[in-house]
C-alpha cells in the first residue's frame, strides 16, 4: 500500500524533477514536500491514535537537507544523511521516523536509484536504532541500498 502511494506521489511531482532526473541533476526534497510527507505518513501508516501533524522545526528540516547537499558522497551517502537527519532531529512532534522513510526513499527514486529496504513493520525496529545512534553511517548505506542491517539490540 505505501509502494504503490508512494509512487503515486513521485510521478505527481512537479515536470520540473522530472526533466532534472532524466539530465542527471540531484533532485532534493523541498521543507514543504518534507512536511508533506509527514502529513501522508501519519494518515496513511496509523501508530498511535492520538499522531498530531505538527511541525516542530522547520530549521532542523532545512539543516538536514542542506547537510545531504553539502555532502561529496554518492545518492546513498547523501539518503543517510537525509534519513538519519530527519529521524534524529524530530522536526515533527510525531511520525519522524515514517516521514524520514518515504522523504528518503523519495530522494532515491527521483534521482533513479531503488532502496533496497522493503516494507515490513520489522523495519521499525531498525530506524529505532537508527535513532538511538546504535548504526554506523556505513551499516545505514548497506541497509537502504541492500536491505541488510544487523538486528538492533538496547
Amino acid at each position: 500500500m505505501l509502494n504503490a502511494l508512494f509512487y503515486h506521489i513521485c510521478f505527481a511531482s512537479s515536470i520540473i524533477n522530472y526533466f532534472a532526473c532524466i539530465y542527471f541533476m540531484v533532485v532534493y526534497p523541498s521543507v514543504d514536500k518534507v512536511i508533506e510527507f509527514n502529513l501522508l505518513a501519519l494518515n496513511v501508516i496509523k501508530a498511535k491514535k492520538a499522531d498530531s501533524a505538527q511541525v516542530l522545526s522547520k530549521v532542523k528540516i532545512l539543516n538536514t537537507i542542506s547537510a545531504c547537499k553539502a555532502l561529496k558522497g554518492d545518492l546513498y551517502d547523501k539518503s543517510v544523511i537525509l534519513f538519519k537527519g530527519l529521524i534524529q532531529e524530530h522536526a515533527f512532534a510525531n511520525g519522524n521516523r515514517r516521514t524520514a522513510f518515504i522523504a528518503t526513499k523519495y530522494f532515491l527514486v527521483m534521482n533513479n536509484r531503488k532502496i533496497g529496504v522493503k516494507d515490513d513493520p520489522e523495519n521499525a525496529k531498525v530506524m529505532l536504532g537508527i535513532r538511538e545512534n546504535y548504526y554506523s553511517d556505513e551499516e545505514i548505506k548497506e541497509w537502504i541500498k541492500n536491505g541488510r542491517i544487523k538486528k538492533f539490540k538496547r
